[in-house]
């Protein structure tokens, strides 16, 4: 596979996802997760969330951004591992905003502390698991009736 269709895969899994598990380093040195709803995937795999100024998660990138942001849907699974920046820029909060946000935050763009958390993602793994559950309890008889290691998919690592 290209690197352009392995990025077009890491971004199609992310865009069928929507939430992901937002994992960061608290001040123990912990890793902490947490579900945000991605706002947008660049072309290059970087990643957009809204989120509060108040939150855990924005206190650990200011502290340490380094983060990992993992999605899954049913037989597709992606890890991201990037940076994460805080983005105040009110503009691009406009640009972004969606109706979607307003369950989170219902006076609009303009409500005091509503941020932006862009990760500029470093690299990304992902699994895929083609034929679904029944394909997969079928590998896993296959390989204990033979005696062969499994084979359930697809999986590679991807530099973005």
């Amino acid at each position: 596979m290209s690197d352009s269709e392995s990025i077009g895969k890491v971004t199609d899994i992310i865009n069928d996802s929507h939430i992901g598990m937002f994992t960061t380093i608290n001040e123990n040195g912990s890793l902490v997760s947490r579900p945000l709803a991605v706002q947008d995937v660049e072309d290059d795999g970087d990643l957009w969330f809204f989120t509060s100024e108040e939150t855990s998660q924005v206190a650990h990138v200011r502290a340490n951004p380094v983060v990992n942001v993992s999605f899954g849907k049913r037989t597709e699974w992606v890890s991201v591992a990037g940076t994460a920046e805080l983005v105040t820029d009110r503009a691009k909060i406009h640009a972004m905003w969606n109706q979607a946000v307003e369950a989170w935050f219902p006076d609009g763009p303009d409500t005091p502390g509503v941020v932006l958390l862009r990760v500029d993602s470093d690299s990304a793994e992902y699994w895929t698991s083609p034929g679904g559950t029944a394909a997969t309890v079928l590998q896993w008889v296959k390989s204990k009736a033979t005696g062969s290691r499994m084979s359930a998919g697809e999986s590679a690592t991807v530099e973005l």
